[in-house]
């Protein structure tokens, strides 16, 4: 039974070391040997390209809004945002305003008024790409 649970431990953790925690692509590898030197903020935005327009359906923004909730922010908020968590209140039908405020700044938007005083939650930029899809998943369960 050791070797078992030995070898079922390091296939985890070579598993979780290739593919990381998150649904993020891994290029950090790619970003430390980069010789390229980064355009400084005034220059960048001019010259780069605009985004591509988000092709995804209304469902396929939904499952992936799914998959960013359950990833992130079910530790804090329940299972079902339409329900209150443990340590943060119900989501569903959040703002994108509102999200954008909360998951990047841990601020509220200007005007509106916390469902609990607590100031537990902490900033989470790296969701910032994810916002779309959060949303158009949480505007579904109104």
């Amino acid at each position: 039974m050791r070797i078992r649970t030995g070898f079922i431990t390091a296939a985890f953790l070579v598993w979780t070391t290739a593919t990381g925690c998150s649904d993020e692509p891994t290029t950090r590898s790619a970003q430390a040997t980069s010789t390229t030197p980064t355009p400084s903020p005034a220059t960048s935005a001019s010259a780069a390209p605009p985004a591509p327009a988000d092709t995804r359906t209304p469902e396929e923004l939904v499952a992936a809004g799914r998959a960013t909730y359950n990833g992130n922010c079910i530790a804090c908020h329940a299972m079902d945002p339409r329900a209150d968590g443990a340590l943060g209140p119900a989501v569903a039908g959040a703002s994108p305003e509102l999200l954008e405020a909360r998951v990047l700044r841990s601020e509220y938007p200007e005007g509106y008024t916390p469902k609990r005083e607590t100031k537990v939650m902490v900033p989470m930029p790296h969701l910032q790409s994810k916002l779309p899809e959060l949303a158009a998943y949480l505007e579904s369960l109104k």
